[in-house]
């Protein structure tokens, strides 16, 4: 699970651009498995954030469950009490099941 990170953590944290350019990356990469998440700095700005796949897909996944949680909660407020199933509404559109086999697919979620 993503934790907030203490302050202290946040220092350790904190990479320096400097020690990629010592050739240092393999380590820092080591350093980032272990600890899931490293800030690269750059003229102490941060630049970048360093983080694990494993870490990413996790903070990805809850991008998206909170995106669909927003989208499930809209529609319920704006819920009327009417159902239809998705036979009536291909039929009021004139849809057939052949037609939606034909459809490719596209994967992932639209944010707009």
């Amino acid at each position: 699970m993503v934790n907030a990170m203490s302050i202290s953590g946040m220092l350790d944290a904190l990479v320096p651009i400097s020690r990629f350019n010592k050739g240092e990356a393999n380590k820092i990469f080591d350093e980032v498995r272990e600890s899931g998440c490293k800030i690269v700095v750059k003229n102490n700005t941060p630049a970048c954030v360093l983080l694990t796949p494993e870490l990413y897909q996790e903070m990805a996944s809850m991008i998206e469950d909170q995106y669909l949680l927003e989208l499930a909660e809209e529609r319920l407020k704006n819920d009327t009490g009417v159902a239809y199933t998705q036979e009536e509404l291909m039929a009021e559109d004139g849809i057939t099941y052949t037609e939606l086999e034909d459809i490719p697919m596209e994967y992932g979620v639209d944010f707009e």
